[in-house]
């Protein structure tokens, strides 16, 4: 611990992996022979595919893997290849109990001493990966940002979600196709450009309505609760004065709503200061 004693502490930014095997203590006592085994070949498949996408294995302490990038776009599709790896293992050699890992990805600021890193950075992906279902993988907001348009991978907003030690933050599921995964090994400018074609708004479809309705819900979802709650309300108030008076009278109430939001958000919990994981 001698450099974190020196005069300034290092930090720096960096994307943080978290996984973790799901149920481990249980695999254990069924089969510790096996699930060590098992075990220790996923881990050598993480270690090739995190070489793979420039990453670097950071701990491995018990069950668990933590790894940094230095990309954000190659953390997450490095944990989409890894659900994929580990899924297509099980899959080649049926077990009654296959392994699976929940994966958390952040994007936050770490204290670094020597070869390991500390810090709510850290912290953050371990709570997410509590929140990831078995095989799955979530990512907070700041991950989210910076990949939503970059590959062809669905996002499913969880909200803010009361984590341990840690402020709650929105997070967001990664999907395809309706399931908790990821997509091929593809480049990602040809992810990209798939993603947008995906995306494009296709005028001849007679299901637009509810296309566009998809949008404003998915808008909705991604905004703090109490802000989309507020707007739903006044966009309410403002239909109703729109069609049951010439007077206009919405603004009054409109205005105290977003006051009221506005206030609460500014007096809302601040994010605690964190140190190394808590197990």
């Amino acid at each position: 611990m001698a450099a974190m004693t020196d005069d300034k502490v290092k930090r720096r930014l960096t994307t943080v992996l978290c996984a973790d095997v799901y149920g481990y203590s249980r695999l254990m006592e069924a089969d510790e022979t096996g699930t060590l085994e098992t075990l220790r070949r996923y881990r050598a498949a993480i270690a090739r595919l995190v070489e793979r996408h420039d990453g670097r294995i950071v701990n491995t302490w018990g069950d668990a893997v933590i790894a940094e990038f230095a990309s954000v776009v190659e953390a997450v599709q490095c944990a989409v290849e890894i659900q994929q790896e580990i899924s297509s293992q099980a899959s080649s050699a049926p077990q009654a109990s296959p392994m699976q890992f929940r994966i958390g990805i952040n994007l936050g600021d770490v204290m670094v001493d020597g070869t390991d890193i500390y810090g709510d950075g850290v912290n953050i992906a371990s709570r997410l990966q509590e929140l990831a279902e078995p095989g799955g993988v979530v990512i907070s907001s700041s991950v989210y940002d910076q990949v939503h348009n970059k590959l062809s991978v669905g996002f499913d907003c969880l909200g803010q979600r009361p984590m341990k030690n840690i402020a709650p933050l929105t997070s967001y599921r990664l999907t395809l196709g309706g399931r908790t995964a990821g997509p091929a090994s593809l480049p990602i400018e040809e992810r990209a450009a798939s993603s947008e074609t995906a995306r494009a708004p296709h005028w001849n479809d007679r299901r637009a309505p509810a296309s566009a309705t998809n949008i404003v819900s998915d808008w909705l979802t991604r905004l703090p609760r109490p802000v989309a709650a507020a707007l739903t309300v006044s966009a309410f108030l403002i239909l109703i004065n729109l069609f049951t008076s010439n007077r206009i009278w919405f603004h009054w109430p409109v205005a105290a709503i977003l006051f009221g939001v506005v206030l609460r958000m500014a007096l809302g919990p601040r994010p605690e200061s964190g140190g190394r994981t808590d197990r």
